[in-house]
Formats: C-alpha cells, structure tokens, sequence
C-alpha cells in the first residue's frame, strides 16, 4: 500500500464505530474501495460499544448481543467486502483543497476525493483532581470493564441519562449497592430505563447532589466521596468502593476546528435528515454530529446515508 500525499482514494473514512463500519460496508459494496482510519491507542477502534456490556435495543438481535461482539462482526464484515483498515490515529487534516489531505499519527499521509467522519464522541468526566489521581484505581467511566473488580462491594454511579440507569443496572448484577448520585431531583433517562433502576432493591438515589471530592488518593484506592446538596449546601461523607462517571459526552472534533462548521458543543453541522457538512465531499455521521438519538442503530444509519452521498458526489451527483 503506498503511503504518499499521491495516493488519492474514494472514500476515506474517519473512525470505526457502527456508523464509519456501516459507511465502510456500503462503499466497499459500491467499488469505491474505502479506507477507514480506525484508530489506534490510547482510542478504541471500534467506539463506545466496545465498553458497553449487552445491547438489547439492535435490530436482528432477539436475546441481545455484547457491545465488543456486535462491532467485531461489523468490522469482519466490513473487511470481507473489501473495506481497507488502517489501525492508527488521525492527527492533521485539510479540507481546504481537494483532494482533502488526511495524515496519521504514524505519519502516512493519504488524500480523499471525499471524507467521512465518524470519530463519536467521549465520556465527560467531573473535572475534580481526585477523580484524576484516582482514575484507573476505582474511578472509571466504563463499567463493563471495571465493574468486575468491585463484585459484592458498594459502588456510586454519577448521572441521570440512560448511560447512568444502564450502568447502575449492570454494576448491581454484581455489587452489594449501587447509589446513583444525580445533581437534579429527576432522572433524564427513558421511562424503561427508569423503572428498572427505581425497582431494583440494590440501587439508591442521592439526589440534587454532587461529588465534591473523592477519597482517598494518598491511599491509592476509592475510600468515599464528600457529596454536597445543591439547594441546602450541606456535606456529608459516602463510603464507598468506586465512583463510575456517566455524565455525557463530548463530541471528538478537536481534530477539525477551523475546518468544518461546528455548533457551540464542538458538534459537526450537518444539514437536517443529511449527513452532508459546509463542505462538499465532506461527510459527517454518528455520535459526532447527532445531539438528539445517539443510538447505535441511528448511528449506524447516518453512515449508510454518508456513503451513498459520498457515492452520489463522486458520480457526479453533487452535493
């Protein structure tokens, strides 16, 4: 494979979670010999569903399939039909120019008649410096992969969305207690999600409440939490053995300010029912430009619709 600023390609694809993966199944299945660029460490090719336990909610599926199965088949099937993967980051990008100019981290360098991002999103964190001191030792934002380790413990999730209901559920599968600490008196998720949480015995709420500090990074391990109530500003101690972070997402679209046309949230601008950006041949699909649904299967959808117009402009169909 050349590796040249020459080596001009149909389709470059930005990302590897259900909507590059689809978009990459359609191109390849419309000659167009895509490359999809699907990143490499410290991401996660593959996306968020790689760190989510069973999905239930994906068509085809009638008892479910774990998140890491579903996008291992996505990414087979994509390369039987003749997908090409690189395994590194994207770290430059131009779009002012066409053919638009894509470089790694592993310093290739490749041009694309057309792009499709599909970079996704990441979790947000609460941004308090214990959270960092103590992340990868009872602080997490993943709790199918750490769940494991605080089997019959007493965990805390921060949250109110389905992100927060789902890993609430899961982690009290396996812990003692699992309190879900919310800073409104309300949770956001789905009316489902909420019944499963608010009926299962293991899961309390802390409600219109925070997370000031986590404790205890001198001991090297989670200890407790100082929570604060937001109307009544007081404070008290929560022991506990870790803290699982679902507060949300931030778009990953650090990669291309100044170069698409983005919201205030860092969201690419799509056109309405299409995935097509301020720049023609530009695409955009998934969790990187969808601020309401952020589904698999919504994802998944948007990088269908991506290929075809990526196929459509290259045929000629504009824009």
């Amino acid at each position: 494979m050349s590796s040249s600023a020459t080596d001009v390609r149909n389709v470059i694809i930005v990302g590897s979670g259900p909507a590059g993966l689809t978009a990459a199944i359609y191109a390849a299945r419309a000659n167009l010999n895509p490359l999809i660029i699907e990143g490499g460490f410290p991401n996660l090719p593959g996306g968020q569903l790689m760190i989510t336990t069973e999905v239930e909610n994906y068509p085809g599926f009638a008892e479910g399939i774990m998140g890491p199965d579903l996008m291992l088949a996505m990414r087979a099937q994509a390369e039987r039909v003749g997908a090409e993967f690189v395994t590194e980051n994207v770290d430059r990008v131009d779009f002012t120019s066409e053919p638009f100019y894509v470089r790694t981290d592993g310093e290739k360098e490749f041009r694309g008649k057309t792009i499709i991002i599909t970079t996704g999103a990441s979790a947000k964190w609460l941004g308090i410096p214990s959270e960092t001191a103590l992340n990868g030792h009872g602080v997490s934002a993943c709790a199918t992969c750490d769940g494991f380790f605080f089997r019959g413990k007493e965990v805390v999730v921060v949250g109110g969305g389905d992100t927060a209901l789902e890993e609430a559920n899961y982690l009290a599968r396996l812990c003692s207690k699992v309190t879900l600490v919310h800073r409104r008196d309300s949770l956001r998720g789905s009316q489902i999600m909420q019944q499963r949480a608010m009926d299962n015995p293991k899961i309390e709420f802390a409600w219109n409440s925070i997370i000031e500090e986590i404790h205890d990074p001198s001991a090297g391990k989670v200890t407790g939490i100082t929570l604060r109530n937001i109307h009544t500003d007081e404070k008290r101690f929560m022991a506990t053995d870790a803290v699982f972070i679902a507060i949300g997402h931030t778009p990953n679209t650090k990669l291309f300010e100044g170069q698409i046309e983005m919201d205030p949230s860092g969201y690419i601008l799509t056109l309405p029912g299409r995935p097509l950006t301020n720049i023609p041949g530009v695409f955009a699909a998934g969790d990187v430009q969808d601020t309401m649904y952020k589904q698999a299967v919504t994802a998944a959808g948007s990088g269908c619709m991506a290929a075809i117009e990526a196929e459509r402009y290259l045929h000629g169909g504009g824009h």
